[in-house]
C-alpha cells in the first residue's frame, strides 16, 4: 500500500502559528473620549488585566484599552462629572481571555477609585485623591502630591515613591509594603505578614503608624531627621542604630532588644513615629552617605 509520511515537527509548528495567529486576531483596541470639568473623578473595575493612570494636559479623560477576546467587553458610564469604566465578563471568559489593560490620561487634579484582581495598578503625577484596591494585584504610585491615598490589598506588593504632603492609609494582608520619600500628615501602614520598608526622612510635624503582626519593619532615615520615635515587637528583635535622646515617660517598658523610645533631631519640628510588630523585627538605622 502507498502513503504518505506526515511531518509531525512542521505540522505542530503551524498548527502553533495559527493558534497565535486567532489569539492576535482576537485581541481588539478600544479608545474612549470625555471632555470633563476640573477635578473630575474616574472609576475603573477591572477583573484581570493593569490600570496605568498618567497626566495629560486639558480637561479631558482619554481611555485607551486592548482586549484580549471578545469574551469581554469594556463598559462605560459618563455622568456628572464622572466617568465609571467597567470590564465586563461574558459568559466563558477566564484569567487570559477576559483581560483587558487600560492606559487612562486625566487632568492632574482627576479623583481615581481603581480595581483589579491581579494585574498591576499604576497611577503618577495625579494630585487628586487616590483609592486602590486590589487582591493579587501590583501597586505602583510615584510623585503623588497633596492626595488622599488608600491602598488596599491582599498580596500584592505596594511601592510608593515620592508621595508629597498627603494623608496615606495602605492595608495589606501579605504583600510588602515600600515606601520611598513618603511624607505627610498622616502616614499609616498595616499589614498583617508582610514586610514593611521606610527610606525617608519622616517630614515635619506628621503621624507615622507602621504596623505588622509577623513582617519585618526597616525604617532608614538621614541624619537631619526629627522624630520622636517609639518600636516594641512583643516576640521579635528591635534595635536602632541611630542615637537618641530617651524620653523620661513612656507608656510601655523600654527594653534593649525589644522595645525603644526616644528623640532624634529637633524636638520642636519633630513627626511623631509609631513601629509596632508582634512576631517580626523592627529596624531603624542610618541612610548610608554616597
Amino acid at each position: 500500500m502507498g502513503g504518505r509520511l506526515i511531518d509531525v515537527g512542521v505540522c505542530s509548528a503551524v498548527l502553533a502559528v495559527t493558534m497565535t495567529s486567532g489569539i492576535a486576531a482576537a485581541e481588539t483596541h478600544k479608545e474612549l473620549r470625555f471632555n470633563v470639568a476640573p477635578k473630575a473623578a474616574l472609576s475603573v473595575n477591572n477583573p484581570y488585566g493593569s490600570v496605568s493612570i498618567k497626566p495629560t494636559t486639558g480637561n479631558v479623560v482619554v481611555v485607551n484599552a486592548v482586549l484580549s477576546s471578545d469574551k469581554v467587553e469594556v463598559d462605560n458610564n459618563f455622568a456628572g462629572n464622572r466617568v465609571d469604566l467597567q470590564s465586563h465578563l461574558l459568559a466563558g471568559a477566564d484569567a487570559q481571555s477576559g483581560r483587558v489593560d487600560y492606559e487612562i490620561l486625566v487632568p492632574p487634579d482627576t479623583s481615581l477609585a481603581l480595581h483589579s484582581s491581579s494585574g498591576t495598578l499604576r497611577a503618577e503625577r495625579i494630585h487628586g485623591d487616590v483609592t486602590l484596591e486590589g487582591a493579587a494585584a501590583m501597586v505602583e504610585l510615584r510623585d503623588i502630591s497633596g492626595a488622599h491615598v488608600h491602598v488596599k490589598t491582599l498580596n500584592g506588593p505596594v511601592t510608593l515613591t515620592n508621595v508629597q504632603s498627603g494623608y496615606v492609609e495602605v492595608d495589606s494582608l501579605s504583600g510588602n509594603v515600600t515606601l520611598n520619600g513618603v511624607n505627610g500628615p498622616v502616614v499609616q501602614v498595616i499589614s498583617t505578614s508582610g514586610g514593611i520598608n521606610y527610606l525617608g526622612d519622616f517630614g515635619d510635624h506628621g503621624e507615622y503608624r507602621l504596623t505588622s503582626h509577623s513582617g519585618n519593619i526597616e525604617a532608614i532615615v538621614p541624619d537631619s531627621t526629627s522624630a520622636d520615635v517609639s518600636a516594641r515587637s512583643v516576640r521579635g528583635e528591635v534595635h536602632d542604630d541611630i542615637p537618641l535622646q530617651p524620653k523620661q515617660h513612656t507608656s510601655f517598658v523600654v527594653k534593649e532588644g525589644s522595645a525603644f523610645w526616644g528623640t532624634m533631631g529637633r524636638a520642636a519640628v519633630s513627626s511623631t513615629v509609631v513601629l509596632r510588630s508582634f512576631n517580626g523585627k523592627i529596624h531603624l538605622r542610618k541612610r548610608s552617605a554616597k
